[in-house]
């Protein structure tokens, strides 16, 4: 390990830092809330350390792979850290594993909170709460890339190790080039659905935070009743296009701010995550009907914002699905799994991991009546690599075992069972809201200190898709 290299790489992260401080500054200005100070002193600190480590270490020409994985994992580790100062300096959340808790639940875009009371916070430390999202939605380290493409080779390892997915995708032959693009598409989406949501009646200030939350697919909102709070339905049905868009192949995207529209229609992924969509919001509808709730279109857009936000793992509310039909939520934990598309700022598993483990199970079955017949893994018209289907059983057996070890661990503190799987699978999947004392209602401010710890590594695990963070833990790694 190459310490000096690896400082280098974190120096850059702690510019990108130290310069979003900008927009809490701001607000905190013009709202005179008392906590400029503590956004202008951390951001000259950041920025002061950033720029003086650049100067006197080395610039790596090349990063090992292994420097590339204890990078990624550092640098939200440390970000976390360094995110949650204002939340302890302003007093407002001054425990240390809270703060972080809450910090490390925006940049994974997981979206659970210890907070009680959201709207006491000011509205500086709410921005800065939602662009912990935003900034972790799309990736820090993508966006260090498309910042400093001076990283060179090492820039490919950084990205391929934060990137979601199994199969990573480039719009360009350049990392820094695709990394730009893609951030270029997530700032046109936040611009447009800003603007289409104070069309709806919301201020600038809940705009924004709402369209950062909504596009990294991180759930946090301003309000005390979430997304409840407003009762537009037009500002409902924006939100759950631009979720539904946050959780599909942001390639696909570019692809159609091109003028190729068909590239969604072609797309196996898209199609399958359209499908899902589709059959979770008529399955829940009927159940609901059966259960006696009366036809109408607010069955309709509370079902269907629901599906989209656990779906994508957003995580936003309209409605406490827990007093859903049983089914209905099952269904919904069902989704907590499946997650978004590769390339998306979803989490949870991916669609096109379960894609490929269906066809898979298929293949397998088919041998069983044809031993000796040769069944490739089509998605769409491209074979997978067996090295890819071999990478996506070993995922999701580590997934399983995550999940199975996390509801042990959360059951031995003392949560009851459906707190315990709510929990864990909320935040592996970087969902949010879970079920039991964990539901769309409430909050994990009562999960003790060790539960919240424990649920903060799942919530990194799961937004670095699990390898990259484990591999820390083998001997041979650090050798």
């Amino acid at each position: 390990m190459r310490i000096p290299h690896i400082l280098f790489t974190l120096a850059g992260l702690l510019l990108i830092l130290g310069g979003s401080l900008g927009l809490p500054l701001i607000f905190s200005l013009i709202e005179g809330d008392g906590l400029s100070g503590y956004f202008l002193m951390e951001m000259a600190a950041l920025l002061a350390v950033g720029v003086i480590l650049r100067r006197i270490l080395p610039r790596p020409e090349h990063l090992a792979l292994r420097e590339g994985f204890l990078i990624v994992s550092l640098s939200w580790i440390l970000l976390s850290f360094l995110g949650s100062l204002p939340f302890i300096l302003s007093g407002y959340i001054p425990a240390l594993t809270d703060a972080f808790f809450e910090t490390m639940s925006g940049f994974t875009t997981t979206g659970a909170t210890i907070l009680k009371d959201i709207e006491i916070l000011p509205r500086s430390l709410l921005v800065w709460r939602s662009m912990t999202q935003w900034l972790g939605g799309m990736g820090v380290i993508a966006l260090a890339v498309a910042i400093f493409p001076s990283l060179g080779v090492g820039a490919g390892q950084l990205f391929k190790a934060e990137a979601p997915g199994p199969i990573k995708e480039k719009v360009s032959p350049r990392i820094s080039q695709t990394a730009k693009i893609l951030w270029f598409v997530y700032l046109v989406f936040t611009v447009s659905e800003t603007m289409l949501l104070m069309l709806g009646g919301l201020d600038f200030f809940e705009a924004l935070c709402t369209t950062f939350s909504t596009l990294a697919t991180g759930g946090f909102s301003p309000r005390n009743d979430n997304i409840a709070a407003y009762p537009s339905p037009y500002v409902h049905y924006v939100i759950t296009l631009f979720m539904f868009l946050a959780g599909a192949n942001f390639n696909l995207h570019y692809f159609m701010i091109r003028g190729r529209l068909s590239a969604y229609g072609r797309d196996s992924e898209f199609c399958f995550y359209g499908g899902i969509t589709l059959l979770a919001l008529g399955t829940i509808v009927l159940l609901r009907l059966t259960a006696g709730t009366s036809l109408s279109e607010e069955l309709f857009r509370s079902t269907l914002f629901q599906a989209v936000s656990i779906l994508t793992t957003t995580g936003f509310i309209t409605h406490d699905y827990e007093t859903w039909p049983l089914a209905s939520q099952v269904i919904l934990l069902f989704l907590m799994f499946v997650g978004g598309c590769t390339s998306s700022t979803g989490g949870a598993i991916k669609n096109i991991r379960v894609q490929i483990l269906l066809k898979h199970i298929v293949s397998e079955l088919k041998k069983l009546f044809r031993p000796h017949g040769v069944f490739p893994i089509k998605i769409g018209n491209k074979s997978i690599p067996e090295a890819t289907v071999s990478n996506v059983m070993g995922f999701f057996v580590l997934y399983v075992l995550l999940f199975a070890l996390g509801v042990l661990s959360m059951s031995a503190l003392g949560l009851d069972l459906a707190t315990s799987v709510g929990s864990v699978a909320a935040t592996l999947g970087n969902v949010g809201p879970g079920l039991g004392e964990v539901g769309p209602v409430d909050n994990y401010s009562a999960v003790p200190a060790l539960g919240k710890w424990i649920l903060s590594f799942l919530m990194l695990a799961g937004r670095l898709e699990i390898f990259t963070v484990l591999v820390l833990f083998l001997p041979r790694f650090w050798r």
